[in-house]
């Protein structure tokens, strides 16, 4: 089973997003990160005009693209939905959706942000994830409009 913290209350998912990725490529972790395609877009953007010596190789799959040759030692994919074969032991959920755990993977973070959309969708799969098994947690990031990593 999968563990799975909620991080709510994020102001700008985007800058979150980059903060955590670098956070774990400095840990070695292998991430796919999920998302609707206009977020994923501005991620890759966001991630090339990051700090220069903060740079994360990465690769953004488009849906029904195949995986390429080659590719298996990226760390970090950008993802609209589950790819089998990637070998990553985190994901990040940026999107609305649930991911598909199917085993693949150890850790899951589901960034949360501050639309009652997303609250509501969040609260949906922190039932249906429950009811699959797995361990979750919660850390709120609204209070007094902080953000930590």
């Amino acid at each position: 089973m999968a563990e799975v913290i909620f991080l709510t209350g994020v102001g700008d998912k985007l800058a979150y997003a980059c903060r955590l990725l670098r956070k774990k490529h400095r840990e070695g972790a292998r991430v796919a990160v999920f998302g609707p395609p206009g977020l994923l877009q501005r991620l890759d953007q966001a991630l090339w005009r990051d700090e220069p010596l903060a740079f994360q190789p990465h690769r953004r799959l488009q849906p029904g693209e195949a995986l390429p040759p080659g590719m298996g030692r990226t760390r970090l994919w950008l993802l609209s939905q589950a790819v089998a074969d990637l070998n990553c032991d985190t994901a990040v959920n940026l999107g609305l959706e649930d991911v598909e755990l199917f085993g693949q993977f150890a850790r899951v973070a589901e960034v949360i942000g501050q639309d009652e959309d997303e609250r509501q969708a969040g609260r949906g799969r922190w039932k249906r994830y429950e009811a699959q098994g797995h361990s979750l947690s919660h850390r709120s990031h609204s209070v007094a409009g902080r953000e930590g990593d």
